[in-house]
């Protein structure tokens, strides 16, 4: 298993950006959280196996969601997180 935390930075809010996140997330089997942060980004911590976590930054890469645009990825590896499953987040 591998982790990553996920900021990510353009038009992330107000389009269903986490709703769809969590849509991959799922489809891809990656546990985590999502959430939207107060200046306009969005955080997304994700663990899954190395394939699946790859092909799901590649879907953030690209916006999950047709009416979103990122502009910005910042990715770090992080230790293992204590998910059991994908989780919106307030």
């Amino acid at each position: 298993m591998q982790a990553v935390k996920l900021h990510v930075y353009g038009r992330v809010q107000g389009v269903g950006f986490r709703y769809c996140t969590k849509m991959v997330a799922d489809q891809l089997e990656i546990s985590g959280i999502v959430r939207n942060n107060p200046d306009g980004s969005v955080y997304i911590e994700a663990q899954g196996e190395l394939s699946e976590l790859e092909t799901f930054i590649e879907k953030i890469k690209t916006s999950p969601t047709p009416s979103g645009k990122v502009e910005k990825l910042v990715i770090t590896k992080i230790p293992p997180i204590d998910h059991s499953s994908f989780q919106i987040t307030y």
